[in-house]
């Protein structure tokens, strides 16, 4: 269980690396399900908010399914969160205290800052292309 993001966020960053080492073969959402042991109807879901924001492709029909729309060079993971979850997260207190900031700061304000600040430079930095070898390892650990 993570706090960071919500579940449709991993699954859509799951998803979205999945399909990062399969380059232009298409994937139908049963195959994608089976892949990473989730149910088919949320991976459906997740892969359509996707397929609006423009990161996966779809293709409708018999053989249709779903693929990535844009080189894994170009899209970040930060992509995928603000897809999804949206930024508000690098925005919000942690703790969720309305009006937390650097004047009126929450107990653990200056500690959030830092982490959140360093999760946000990290998702920026790395592409699906960077994480290809590594998510391959781990799929097939699944």
């Amino acid at each position: 269980m993570t706090v960071f993001f919500s579940k449709a966020c991993e699954l859509g960053l799951q998803s979205v690396l999945f399909l990062s080492t399969k380059g232009k073969t298409i994937y139908n959402a049963q195959s994608v399900s089976d892949e990473l042991k989730v149910p088919k109807e949320f991976v459906s879901k997740v892969l359509q908010i996707l397929t609006s924001s423009g990161i996966v492709g779809s293709k409708k029909g018999k053989n249709g399914g779903f693929f990535l729309a844009r080189n894994p060079a170009e899209i970040k993971l930060i992509d995928i969160v603000e897809a999804i979850d949206g930024l508000d997260v690098f925005k919000s207190c942690v703790l969720g205290f309305p009006g937390c900031s650097h004047e009126e700061p929450c107990p653990v304000h200056n500690k959030w800052g830092k982490l959140r600040d360093e999760a946000f430079e990290m998702l920026s930095e790395e592409s699906l292309e960077n994480l290809k070898e590594k998510t391959l390892v781990k799929l097939n650990s699944l």
